[in-house]
């Protein structure tokens, strides 16, 4: 990329692509980004050849993360260009603090560095006897270095580029919190050496077959971006050079940057002279604090812990795939294509398989066998998310009529038409890919063959082309033989004395006057479907007569709650155009009605019961509005108690803080599944709800629970109100059931999501929206093969907002392997931290959390203990060697492992474990992807009139400079962190007063100003908060402040206060623990 060049504006769709102005991107065996620049930046220490700035003013910044950065301790030869010599405001992947890693000092002696991230792909490689000398001679002379290709397309099945591996400086691991340390004489072992080859720039790779370094030396193909300063020799290991990988033995060819070239090589640029030769010196990293802020400066001391730019960044990763991969269409129509990732913008060209907004896999490449997916560990799953929104560009699912026939199945596993078909016999006969069945094509549907063997018609059929379609369902699809009504929505409102006191009740009846006019509807009508009715509930159930022939609403109580039944059918679900005076009528009098209520006990069950039985009356589905305020503890079925208690945290009995207290509310669910009614719950609690219990129903009808703690109109009425009008809105199946079918080799054996199983293969949903979606996990049951692959085909049957019967298919091809480096190169490491947070969330209901997190830790252990043990070329044990497209998976994990449901801090309550853990269950990829690790965005660094959003920098407090704002988001919440030291400008465009202290923290709206920075930064939260399914409250936070402690909770590369590992120490325990599987 240019180093002036702006950044593409953003599309509307999806998450946004940071770029510095100015920043160099690299990118990771994909294809080059846009005109990489010629010369790559020198090596950290060394001289810039062709590349010299101005020193940095001010604080001095965290080196670039740029692929594979060098390890931290770069060694200086006297007289040569330090550090801070380089212009780094540019060029650098965030904004370091003041709290900088000391630097290391052109005249100061040091110990050995780390050794390398180092990038390798997964090639199986036979641990065979070193060449000699004189082969390495050879091998090295005849060894070439493409140039790059201009924007080749990857190659189908072809991860991210090589592989990561780094080494940990030291087998002890500071501060690491929970986890162990080495004892001191197991420490791995150091990498010594006498002098330093001389450091290599990270480089601009080329696409991956275009530029790929091929060692005859190791066998070892290498991909993207080398490795960073190689480590010194050991002492035990003498006759040999270092390899470019960090492992001792027959030595790689020349890199750009090298001292000294070889002979017969090219040299790239100026070479610098030969290194001094430095005496070794022994680490003790235990000995080393932590820097803090008011440590001396960089120049001062040396740096001896791993430096967090040497090891994978995830914004480094994002921003490779963005500028390899958001420039081309993604076309579906070759099988197992490992899609862009979820925060790369795309468009999706559908030929034959399901886009990724629809399905995504944790491997697209699956083993063949189950022996093999056993040695691996990598779970087989599709996050599934059947009704997904697509943007405007993309043309939502055709919709197939085939009249009363019905749509064409397989007579013996029933799954439906689909590309995947064969035709045989000149079009008579068709083979079904799932389970090889042979089925007669009936005379209606038949058309000739053309000389390839596909139907003639095969492109004006979407059955036949296209991955996602849609059938009309015939009668037979309809429950009881009879096609549906319309669905209903009936709005049922808590009018207890907390509800009324707090404005609630008066909001809410303003807000659904204008409401009622946007319910969903179908394509092109005039007005919606939906009926709609009210009831308010405290101790007793208040229901309303709304029918159009009335003047004024009629009200009817039912106190008896232990045998709930609806006292009106006619004029109870109403059309709103036909009984609009009504409706408002009710709405201004619900207010006055129970204005000077006393009531503070509420019910629950029997609130469900009732708009149940309501809509089992109308003989439609529908979906319920609940929205409640406090533990229902009025004697009624499922009446509650307060069973709130923190002692049980981190002991064997934490598990039942996440159980329902009681059973009637499973029963209950059952009941409205059966129906087709979806419960969505608001809950406003000003202390203890029991969310564990109240989510039950909304969970399993597939319904969504929204909470807002402590509400306050003033504070919380936008954000409470956005999701509303949301939820209101968005469109909905109701109804549904959905089933999984693979071809023969694997099948669906475990679900996670909001939804009810009866059976153990459908998926029950009362409701479906855009936004949830249902995670299947596939086993083996026989051997697959590599040619016909693996086919999953997924058909939810749901009843339209309209009341039409629909089938919405699914198809997806995977790729199958016999070779493991297969299988993790066609990994994506964000589903399969969506897979294994929603498996370790449903198991702390069942399992200590304790138990949870080994199993999760043991897990990724093994996953990358396999890859290095089957795929990775041999190099010592100090190093960590992570697959290309998995190198995330720790810093991902980590902050799983961190997050509130697994490690709680002290302020967490039980409710809101309980209510992010059904929330994260239906989240999609991009959503736990953010949740996560959340984006941290500076406001104050890039141009005031980029129409780009500014390029993320890492969540860590090192990243943050005490002269700039920051703006943090994590899908839930959003931050605006203002520094101490903010220019007296900036504070007065952004907050319209003249000075830092003057700052009102815990601000939860930024003042509405006519100036460019102010109007830049609201339509960047805009944006953000329209990409999000939730309301995202903002939150200012000051440096220093009391608040920081909350926002400093989401910087999840850091040590959390409730004990939760550093991204540092974490990656040092797993490499313990790899270790360990290894020996």
């Amino acid at each position: 990329m240019n180093v002036n060049q702006s950044a593409p504006p953003v599309p509307p769709f999806g998450q946004n692509q940071p770029i510095y102005p100015g920043y160099h991107q690299s990118n990771y065996g994909g294809q080059p980004g846009p005109a990489a620049p010629a010369t790559p930046y020198g090596a950290y220490n060394g001289p810039v050849p062709g590349y010299q700035q101005a020193p940095p003013q001010g604080v001095p910044r965290a080196p670039p993360c740029s692929g594979a950065p060098p390890a931290s301790a770069a060694q200086v030869p006297c007289g040569q260009t330090t550090y801070g010599q380089f212009g780094q405001g540019d060029i650098q992947n965030g904004p370091s603090s003041t709290a900088q890693m000391p630097r290391v000092p052109g005249s100061q002696q040091f110990g050995p560095p780390l050794a390398p991230v180092v990038s390798q792909p997964a090639v199986l490689q036979p641990y065979g006897p070193p060449p000699t000398s004189t082969q390495v001679t050879a091998q090295l002379a005849a060894m070439q270095i493409s140039g790059a290709v201009a924007q080749a397309p990857p190659p189908s099945g072809l991860g991210y580029g090589p592989p990561t591996s780094l080494a940990s400086a030291s087998g002890n691991f500071p501060n690491s919190g929970p986890y162990s340390t080495y004892p001191q004489s197991q420490a791995p072992p150091l990498s010594q050496a006498q002098g330093h080859p001389g450091v290599q720039p990270p480089l601009r790779s080329a696409p991956p077959l275009a530029s790929s370094f091929t060692s005859p030396a190791s066998g070892t193909q290498m991909t993207g971006p080398p490795a960073p300063p190689p480590p010194m020799h050991s002492p035990q290991q003498p006759g040999y050079q270092l390899q470019q990988n960090g492992s001792f033995g027959p030595a790689r060819g020349p890199q750009p940057n090298y001292e000294s070239p070889y002979p017969g090589a090219p040299t790239f640029g100026t070479q610098p002279g030969p290194p001094q030769p430095l005496p070794p010196k022994r680490l003790d990293p235990d000995a080393i604090p932590s820097p803090q802020l008011t440590e001396l400066p960089p120049q001062q001391k040396t740096r001896h812990r791993i430096d967090p730019d040497a090891i994978p960044s995830p914004i480094q990763v994002i921003e490779d795939d963005r500028n390899n991969r958001g420039s081309e269409p993604f076309v579906t129509g070759v099988r197992g294509q490992v899609p862009p990732l979820v925060t790369t913008n795309f468009l999706v060209k559908d030929q034959g398989n399901a886009s990724p907004r629809y399905i995504r896999c944790t491997s697209y490449n699956i083993p063949c066998t189950s022996d093999m997916a056993k040695q691996a560990q990598v779970p087989l799953a599709a996050v599934i998310k059947p009704l997904a929104r697509l943007p405007p560009e993309e043309a939502s699912p055709y919709v197939v009529d085939h009249g009363e026939s019905g749509p064409l199945r397989c007579n013996r596993c029933k799954a439906y038409m689909c590309p995947l078909m064969t035709f045989i016999e000149g079009g008579r006969r068709f083979q079904c890919s799932f389970c090889s069945c042979i089925n007669d094509v009936p005379p209606q549907y038949f058309q000739h063959l053309d000389h390839t063997g596909k139907r003639v018609d095969a492109y004006d059929r979407p059955e036949l082309s296209l991955g996602s379609y849609e059938f009309l369902a015939t009668v037979d699809y309809c429950k009881n033989n009879k096609f549906p009504s319309p669905p209903a929505f009936i709005f049922m409102i808590d009018v207890s004395y907390n509800a009324i006191r707090t404005g609630l009740v008066r909001l809410l009846c303003e807000e659904l006057k204008s409401l009622l006019d946007y319910l969903p509807r179908e394509g092109g009508a005039e007005e919606s479907a939906i009926r709609v009715g009210f009831v308010t509930y405290n101790k007793v159930l208040h229901f309303y007569n709304v029918k159009s022939s009335l003047a004024q609403p009629q009200m009817m109580v039912v106190s008896d709650v232990a045998d709930m039944f609806v006292p009106l059918l006619d004029g109870f679900l109403v059309n709103v155009s036909e009984s609009r005076a009504v409706i408002t009528s009710l709405l201004d009098q619900i207010p006055e009605m129970f204005a000077d209520t006393r009531e503070t006990e509420t019910v629950f069950a029997p609130v469900i019961q009732a708009g149940m039985e309501a809509l089992k009356a109308a003989e439609c589905a529908g979906k319920l509005f609940l929205f409640h305020t406090s533990l229902p503890i009025a004697e009624a079925p499922g009446k509650l108690k307060n069973r709130d208690d923190r002692k049980l945290i981190n002991t064997d009995k934490e598990k039942t803080l996440f159980q329902p207290q009681t059973g009637t509310y499973q029963t209950l669910a059952k009941e409205c599944v059966a129906q087709g009614c979806c419960v969505d719950l608001f809950l406003f609690p000003n202390q203890y709800v029991d969310v564990a219990t109240l989510s039950v129903v909304p969970q399993l009808t597939g319904g969504s629970v929204y909470k807002y703690a402590c509400f306050q109109v003033e504070n919380d009425q936008e954000r409470f109100l956005s999701d509303l009008r949301r939820d209101v809105q968005k469109v909905v199946g109701f109804d549904a059931v959905m089933r999984v079918r693979t071809s023969t080799g694997i099948r669906a054996v475990d679900f996670f999501g909001a939804f009810y199983m009866s059976n153990t293969t459908d998926v029950e949903l009362a409701g479906l929206d855009g936004d949830k979606t249902v995670t299947v996990e596939f086993k083996h049951d026989d051997r697959l093969n590599e040619e016909s692959g693996a086919l999953l085909q997924c058909a939810l049957l749901y009843t339209s907002c309209a009341g039409q019967r629909r089938l919405r298919i699914h198809n997806l091809a995977l790729n199958c392997c016999t070779q493991l480096a297969d299988l993790y190169r066609n990994c994506e490491t964000d589903t399969l931290i969506n897979y294994m947070a929603k498996f370790a969330y449903r198991a702390v209901v069942s399992s200590p959390v304790k138990t949870v997190r080994d199993t999760l830790i043991t897990q990724c252990a093994q996953i990358l203990a396999c890859y290095r043990k089957n795929c990775a070329s041999p190099s010592s044990a100090g190093q960590l060697i992570l697959p290309e497209c998995m190198k995330l998976l720790p810093v991902y994990l980590n902050c799983v492992l961190k997050s509130d449901v697994l490690q709680p801090g002290a302020e967490v309550t039980t409710d809101d474990r309980a209510y992010v853990r059904q929330l994260v269950s239906s989240m999609d990829v991009a959503e736990t992807n953010v949740f996560f690790y959340p984006r941290l965005l500076p406001l104050t660094k890039s141009p005031l009139d980029s129409t780009t959003e500014p390029p993320a920098v890492r969540a860590s407090e090192e990243r943050l400079s005490s002269g700039d704002i920051y703006l943090l988001e994590n899908g839930l919440n959003l931050f605006v962190w203002v520094g101490a030291s903010v220019q007296q400008g900036v504070v007065q465009s952004l907050f319209n007063v003249s000075s830092f202290s003057q700052i009102t923290s815990g601000l939860s709206v930024l003042p509405v100003l006519d100036n460019p920075l102010s109007k830049k930064v609201r339509g960047l939260i805009d944006t953000l908060r329209a990409q999000r399914t939730r309301y995202m409250k903002l939150i200012v936070v000051k440096q220093e402040d009391k608040l920081e402690m909350l926002f400093k909770h989401f910087l999840v590369e850091d040590k959390s206060l409730s004990g939760g590992a550093s991204y540092v120490d974490f990656l040092c325990h797993m490499h313990k623990e790899i270790r360990q599987l290894l020996s």
